[in-house]
């Protein structure tokens, strides 16, 4: 009898709310290297207006907390972020529409604090996904935005030149975005720690639905309906005793 040698390229495979696909390992590894906390683009050092929501008693428990972070990613800068994501990642390989992209998602951004959370994270993002995953056509495009590229737009750039699939980069960072508030929050409400995990288990289908959203968002009709996350922003920039930057 023949014996028939057949060579299997290893995958992953992921199941969302909308599709199933099967990511390659490598890139399953890389999508988990640039959104796991040991990844040096300082985001602990955020809370998105938690801290000051917390100080009002707006968010007094973790069901608060999830509610909170659920208007972030379905209404404010998470829903912003997702749809910059998927615009970058299309453009990446298009030098002009990434440029364009790249400003446009600059420019979305409501208060100081949250410019400073976007662009410095996004900053960081790029200098060192450009030293370790080398790729010079993402190193240029940072060149010429920096101090100015946000992290979802840098994200999703380097995502489109590495080949990753969008769903799943997508996926991804809207969970980093959102376990970074959960971590936030659990140091300032405080929460235990399995009331963190319960928020994050409970923001899992949020995530997804976020996901859908910002897929079938074209940039034109992109829109966001939470203007206390902005005042909850201004009003921490003079909060008195602070131990975040947003």
């Amino acid at each position: 009898m023949a014996t028939t040698t057949t060579t299997m390229v290893k995958a992953t495979t992921i199941i969302t709310t909308t599709d199933r696909m099967e990511l390659p390992e490598g890139d399953f590894f890389r999508l988990l290297a640039w959104t796991s906390p040991a990844y040096p683009v300082g985001g602990f050092s955020y809370s998105h207006g938690i801290e000051m929501a917390v100080e009002e008693g707006r968010i007094p428990n973790a069901h608060a907390l999830t509610a909170y972070i659920t208007t972030v990613l379905m209404r404010g800068a998470g829903h912003v972020d997702g749809v910059m994501l998927c615009a970058a990642h299309a453009a990446a390989g298009d030098d002009a529409a990434l440029d364009e992209v790249a400003e446009e998602g600059f420019a979305w951004r409501g208060t100081a604090e949250h410019a400073l959370e976007a662009t410095q994270q996004g900053g960081s993002f790029a200098s060192v996904t450009a030293t370790t995953w080398p790729d010079a056509r993402f190193a240029s495009f940072a060149a010429r935005h920096r101090g100015r590229l946000t992290h979802a737009v840098a994200f999703g750039a380097a995502a489109g030149f590495a080949g990753l699939a969008r769903r799943p980069a997508l996926l991804a960072y809207l969970h980093g975005f959102a376990a970074n508030l959960v971590s936030a929050g659990v140091r300032l409400v405080p929460l235990g720690q399995t009331d963190g995990q319960r928020v994050t288990a409970a923001l899992g289908p949020v995530i997804a639905a976020a996901a859908d959203s910002a897929q079938a968002t074209d940039r034109e009709a992109l829109a966001t309906s939470a203007p206390l996350l902005d005042i909850l922003s201004m009003r921490h920039e003079t909060q008195y005793t602070r131990l975040f930057r947003s």
